[in-house]
């Protein structure tokens, strides 16, 4: 057998024991510009002494979870040193250990050393050294004075070590088909583990690292101790994400730890990627029935993720592999993805999908820019095909609240090695530092990404200049995003949408007026997420009647807004937003005094929703320096009228009162003005009736009730104020807002 025939078994491994134990480790221009042209210039390629800057971050918390800072306000005073002057090293030392003193800070640094940057660049004239994706040599070498300088990274190589430590003493990931959805958890859980052993690998050259890869490369190509899928197509290329998140975790690790495998081994690796990973990729290519995600419109995730796994395996096997089908996809994948994944955010940022699934086409798009340019010296467009597509990192940090997302459609399967630090290329391809300062102090940042693509010489922090509310008015999502502060965990945040019900992938539901509601730290009204991806039709289609709407969980009753006649909403909906803010911004401190004349309001117009009402229209505003808020509801119909909100609180009723508790903390919500008969009700969250039936039972939602106003035919204004009861405010310290019509609504209209 040839060795580019020979596939990967149990008899080539390498069998270096692992002693008695696994290996640990043991220690204002304005908000958004456009990016200028790139220099390709990294703060990477720069040993050198630190800059000492403004910060305002708490202590490193380490963990298999990953770091996080506290929120606690510190500055210092600006000095810098000379590249390679005598005193540097001094002064480098001296302000890391004033800086650690306080909290987490930034370095600059200072280098010569030019990246890869071929004159002509091809996607065909790869760098000559290894690594080439992502991390190459000179990041490595650079590596470990940066974690010494920069508290995030030394948190970031902490929790990677950690968890690599955690990967290492568990048995290979075992195989799990779960229908519908493949083994794409399988896929991305490969994917993590071999990012960290080779991370680790680099970090220690220990190569004990490299034989618990092996063990679980060989696993995932079916030649480990227990099966791993059917002969015939061991990495599900029906269901092609799991294909191409396998063949992005062969790439990486083929790549980062190409020096030390045998040729055997690499042989083995091409073998297997190639046979169950590429050639059922250049497939899908080629017969547009099998490859859907091909087709010209696929923007969501699925374009991405596939096209970034097939470009990053094959950017890694390319001069190695005598079949040519490495060379074949880097001539189609690229602009593929140009045409369909880069084209997955509107003209405001938001993704076309949903608030979670932009994680996983996020991370395909960064992980696909990211290796083209460390590769061969260049991205090809794909990070500015799209305009707009750098407004991306704006729409992540505002659907993001105090306690969770604003996570309306489904959520997607686990994540796994999928992140939000696609934010962190982004900061530095587009020149939006606020991305990297959001991004570094969130639970997620501590991952093998974060340590290339983070730029430890940006500064201060994402909230300083940040106005506090955004308005996404691109006629597919329509939504808002208003909060009291971007740094108080307990802040008050509310977020609604409108926008098309269709258009979204399959992934959203019928959800015109809906809202979350975040305040005393506690989600008060929240979603109820994905259905069971492997319910018969599911992601049918998205037309009128669709089974995918016979789900409680996608259906209209299962979202916060207005239920007319027990009836869906119109997929045709087409609404229409207004809305206005008083401009507040944070400041550099954490402590925000709010102005008195502190507001925001949104108007949606949702009746196209509806079809048997003429007038449904839902305002959503903060009062009262952003410490109450009000949703009021227009409605002229000719059936029945239901006002729905989900929450897990306990709900006590008094009439047109309802007081809600959660988490220790309570929310006491009445209705203003209430229409003759209005009262507050509670309901399980199940459906009202039994037809439309779906193709099977409806999953539960245990501990979730739902907060109802039900009325009958007729022309109503429902006004529902939210108080949450802050600490130390009484009774006297909230104000009852003025009755005004929706269609007057301005920021000095309920004073």
């Amino acid at each position: 057998m040839a060795a580019a025939d020979n596939p990967i078994n149990a008899n080539n491994a390498t069998n270096s024991p692992y002693g008695s134990g696994a290996p640990y480790y043991n220690e204002s221009t304005g908000f958004i510009t456009r990016h200028p042209a790139k220099t390709r210039t990294s703060n990477w390629v720069k040993i050198g002494v630190p800059v000492l800057i403004l910060v305002i971050i708490g202590a490193v918390v380490g963990g298999v979870l990953g770091s996080r800072a506290s929120k606690s306000s510190t500055s210092s005073t600006n000095s810098s040193n000379s590249p390679g002057s005598s005193n540097g090293e001094a002064a480098a030392s001296s302000a890391a250990s004033i800086k650690n003193a306080v909290g987490r800070f930034a370095t600059a640094t200072e280098s010569k050393y030019d990246p890869f940057q071929p004159k002509t660049p091809s996607v065909l004239n790869v760098r000559p050294d290894r690594p080439r994706l992502i991390a190459p040599a000179y990041k490595w070498a650079a590596l470990p004075n940066l974690i010494k300088s920069d508290p995030y990274l030394k948190g970031w190589n902490e929790t990677i070590f950690a968890n690599a430590t955690d990967y290492f003493a568990k048995s290979p990931v075992a195989y799990f088909w779960d229908h519908d959805s493949g083994m794409l958890d399988n896929a991305r859980e490969v994917k993590m583990r071999l990012k960290a052993f080779a991370y680790v690998y680099r970090m220690t050259n220990d190569t004990r690292w490299v034989d618990r890869a092996w063990q679980e490369i060989k696993n995932a190509a079916g030649n480990g101790t227990t099966p791993f899928g059917p002969d015939e197509d061991k990495w599900n290329s029906g269901h092609f994400l799991d294909a191409a998140e396998l063949s992005s975790a062969f790439g990486i690790a083929y790549d980062w730890l190409y020096d030390l495998w045998t040729d055997d081994q690499k042989s083995q690796i091409r073998t297997t990627l190639i046979k169950y990973g590429l050639q059922h990729g250049l497939t899908a290519f080629t017969d547009h029935n099998v490859g859907w995600w091909t087709n010209s419109g696929t923007t969501g995730n699925w374009n991405c993720v596939c096209n970034g796994g097939l470009t990053v395996a094959s950017l890694a096997i390319l001069d190695d592999d005598t079949t040519g089908i490495a060379r074949q996809l880097l001539g189609l994948t690229i602009d593929n993805a140009k045409q369909n994944c880069a084209q997955a955010t509107v003209d405001d940022g938001s993704w076309a999908e949903t608030a979670n699934y932009w994680y996983f086409g996020t991370t395909g798009h960064a992980e696909m820019a990211s290796a083209l340019i460390s590769a061969t010296g260049s991205d090809y467009g794909l990070l500015d095909v799209n305009a707009n597509f750098f407004k991306t990192g704006l729409y992540h940090m505002y659907v993001f609240g105090p306690t969770s997302l604003f996570d309306y459609g489904d959520h997607g399967p686990n994540k796994f090695s999928t992140t939000a630090n696609s934010l962190l290329l982004y900061a530095a391809e587009y020149n939006q530092p606020q991305f990297s300062l959001f991004q570094r102090e969130q639970h997620d940042a501590a991952e093998p990404w974060s340590m290339f693509w983070y730029d430890p010489s940006v500064s201060g922090a994402f909230w300083d200049g940040t106005p506090l509310d955004m308005f996404f008015n691109n006629d597919l999502d329509q939504w808002v995003s208003m909060r009291s502060s971007w740094t108080d965990t307990n802040a008050l945040y509310v977020a609604a949408k409108a926008g098309k019900n269709q258009g979204h992938q399959t992934h959203n539901d019928l959800d015109a007026g809906d809202f979350v509601l975040d305040a005393l730290g506690t989600r008060w009204t929240g979603e109820l997420g994905s259905g069971d991806y492997n319910s018969p039709y599911y992601f049918s289609n998205d037309t009128q009647g669709s089974a995918r709407w016979t789900y409680y969980r996608k259906m209209t009753q299962g979202q916060n807004t207005i239920l007319i006649n027990e009836a869906n909403q119109n997929v045709l909906a087409a609404p229409k937003v207004t809305g206005q803010s008083s401009g507040t911004k944070q400041g550099s401190s954490t402590v925000l005094d709010i102005p008195d004349n502190s507001t925001a309001y949104w108007v949606a117009d949702i009746s196209s929703a509806y079809f048997d009402a003429s007038v449904v229209k839902r305002g959503v505003r903060l009062l009262n320096k952003r410490r109450q808020v009000l949703v009021q509801d227009e409605i002229t119909s000719t059936a029945s009228v239901q006002w729905r909100m989900h929450t897990n609180a306990t709900i006590t009723i008094d009439g047109t009162t309802a007081t809600l508790a959660l988490d220790g903390e309570t929310m006491k919500v009445s209705m203003l003005n209430p229409p003759s008969g209005a009262q507050f009700s509670q309901m399980q969250a199940q459906r009202l009736n039994p037809d439309p039936a779906p193709p099977v039972p409806d999953q539960d939602n245990p501990g979730v009730s739902v907060l109802v106003i039900s009325l009958p035919a007729g022309q109503y204004t429902l006004e529902v104020l939210f108080n949450p009861q802050w600490s130390g405010m009484s009774d006297s310290d909230f104000v009852t807002p003025d009755s005004v019509p929706l269609d007057n609504w301005s920021l000095t209209s309920h004073k």
